[in-house]
C-alpha cells in the first residue's frame, strides 16, 4: 500500500445512509446515489457496513451494496453483519473488492483461517477499536489479514508499531496539520470515515496538500502529454464526448492544454471556450457534469474521444445529447435495431409498462396475473423447444424459440427486479 487512500464510509440501516455504526440518524434515504457522488469526487474505494438487525434487512442490504458496487467506479469494502463465512461469500460474490472481519466479535475472529484460506488474506480487513486485540491476535492478522481498519484514532499509532499489518483508520474532523501527520506514517495506508465523508468534495484538495508534504497519493497519470497531440490553427484540440454506458456521442468541444491537465487532475471534463476565450467545467453551472471514464487519442492524434459519465443533459437545450437536428437517413432500420443490448432494452421497457401499467389482452399481463409459478412454467416449456429445435436442420426455428425464451425471461426479470444493466454488470466480472 504505497500511496495514501481516502475512503468514504456509508452505513445501511432500513435501506437508508445513516451517519454512523451508533449514530442512526439519516444521511441519505439514496445510498447508491450517494455511493456515486462519492466516486465521482475521486475517493480511493467506499467502506459500506451493513447494520441490519434482521436477517430480511440483511438481504436487502446485500442487495443495495451488490447495486452500489455495479454503479460506482472504485473499490468497495463490505463490512458489518458477519457471522460466518457464507456472510463474506455474499459480500464478494456480490461485487465488493474485500469484507472486514470485526475483531469486537469472536465469532469474527474464529473464523478469519477459514476465509482467508478460502478467498485469500487479500480478501479481508480486520476490524479493530484497541490495541489489546491486536497484539493477541498478533500471528492471526499477520497471517491473514491484508489490512486493518482502526475505529479509535488514539490507538492508531500503538497498533501501528505492533503490527506490519497496513493500517486505514477511521478519523474526526482534526486539523490539515494532524492529517499530514498521521499519513506520513509509514504503517498508516489511508484514512476513512467522517473526515472524508463530510469533505469529500475537497479530497482532491486533499491529495493535493499531500503531495506537496512528500506524501504519495493515487492520481491518474496520462500515457501521453499535451506535448503530443496535433492542435489545430488556434492551438485547440477537439474533444468528442460519449456516453460510456450507452455509446451516445452527446457533444463536441475543445480543449486547450490547460482545459487538458484540467481534466486529468479532477476527473471533471474541462473545456476551453472559443467564444469566451476561458476554461469551463462542464455542469460548473448547470450541476450536469461529466466525469472521465477514459480518454483516447484518434489515430492522428489531432481529436480526443472522452467516455464519461454524464449527469443530466449534455446539451444546453436540455437535451441528452447535442446531436438531435437529423439531416438524413439513408437507412429505414432505427438505430437499436443494429445494437443487441438496445433491442432487450426497448423490449424489456415494454415489459416493465405492462407490469406498471396494465393493459387488457396482454399476454405479458397474463402471466404478471398468474405470477412467477406460470412466468417459470413457460420457460420451462420454452427451453424445452430450444433443446427440439436444435435437432431440426431448420436454423431459423431455434433462433425462433430463442426469442421465445428471452422473452419469458424478461418477464421472469422484470419480476423479480432484475434489470439488464445487472445482468450484463455479471457477465462482464466473471
Amino acid at each position: 500500500m504505497n500511496s495514501k487512500k481516502f475512503l468514504p464510509c456509508i452505513y445501511l440501516y432500513q435501506k437508508r445512509a445513516v451517519n454512523g455504526l451508533e449514530d442512526k440518524r439519516e444521511v441519505s434515504i439514496d445510498p447508491v446515489a450517494l455511493a456515486v457522488s462519492y466516486s465521482d469526487n475521486k475517493c480511493d474505494g467506499i467502506f459500506v457496513f451493513d447494520l441490519s438487525e434482521t436477517d430480511n434487512e440483511h438481504e436487502e442490504n446485500i442487495d443495495i451494496i451488490k447495486e452500489i458496487c455495479a454503479s460506482v467506479a472504485v473499490p468497495v469494502i463490505g463490512a458489518g453483519h458477519i457471522r460466518r463465512m457464507e456472510d463474506v461469500k455474499k459480500l464478494l460474490y456480490a461485487g465488493c473488492r474485500q469484507a472486514v472481519l470485526d475483531y469486537s466479535l469472536e465469532d469474527n475472529v474464529e473464523i478469519t483461517r477459514e476465509v482467508s484460506m478460502k478467498f485469500g488474506a487479500d480478501k479481508l480487513f480486520a476490524m479493530v477499536d484497541n490495541s489489546k486485540v491486536v497484539k493477541e491476535q498478533c500471528t492471526l492478522i499477520n497471517q491473514y489479514i491484508s489490512r486493518l481498519l482502526i475505529k479509535e484514532p488514539s490507538v492508531l499509532k500503538e497498533v501501528a508499531e505492533n503490527s506490519p499489518v497496513p493500517v486505514i483508520t477511521t478519523l474526526p474532523e482534526i486539523s490539515l496539520e494532524k492529517i499530514i501527520e498521521i499519513l506520513k506514517l509509514d504503517n498508516v495506508g489511508g484514512i476513512a470515515g467522517k473526515l472524508v465523508n463530510d469533505n469529500i468534495k475537497e479530497i482532491q484538495a486533499l491529495k493535493d496538500l499531500c503531495k506537496d508534504n512528500g506524501i504519495e497519493v493515487s492520481e491518474i497519470t496520462a500515457a501521453y502529454q499535451w506535448e503530443d497531440f496535433k492542435k489545430n490553427s488556434d492551438g485547440l484540440l477537439p474533444v468528442i464526448v460519449q456516453d460510456y454506458k450507452t455509446d451516445a456521442v452527446l457533444m463536441q468541444a475543445y480543449m486547450n492544454e490547460e482545459a487538458y491537465k484540467a481534466t486529468i487532475h479532477t476527473g471533471k471534463m474541462t473545456y476551453y471556450s472559443r467564444s469566451r476565450q476561458e476554461l469551463w467545467i462542464k455542469g460548473e453551472t448547470s450541476g450536469h457534469y461529466q466525469y472521465v471514464k477514459s480518454l483516447y487519442g484518434d489515430c492522428d492524434m489531432d481529436t480526443i474521444l472522452a467516455r464519461v459519465v454524464q449527469i443530466g443533459a449534455a446539451c444546453h437545450t436540455g437535451s441528452y445529447s447535442c446531436f438531435f437536428n437529423e439531416i438524413v437517413t439513408m437507412d429505414d432500420k432505427t438505430d437499436s435495431q443494429h445494437n443487441p443490448l438496445k433491442v432487450f432494452e426497448d423490449v424489456f421497457s415494454v415489459i416493465k409498462d405492462r407490469k406498471e401499467n396494465p393493459k387488457e389482452g396482454s399476454y405479458t399481463n397474463y402471466l404478471f396475473d398468474k405470477g412467477v409459478d406460470k412466468i417459470l412454467k413457460k420457460l420451462g416449456e420454452e427451453a424445452t423447444e430450444i433443446v427440439i429445435a436444435a435437432k431440426n436442420p431448420n436454423p431459423n426455428e431455434i433462433k425462433y424459440e430463442i426469442c421465445d425464451f428471452l422473452y419469458h425471461m424478461m418477464v421472469l426479470m422484470a419480476e423479480k427486479g432484475v434489470t439488464w444493466e445487472e445482468i450484463t454488470t455479471e457477465l462482464a466480472n466473471r
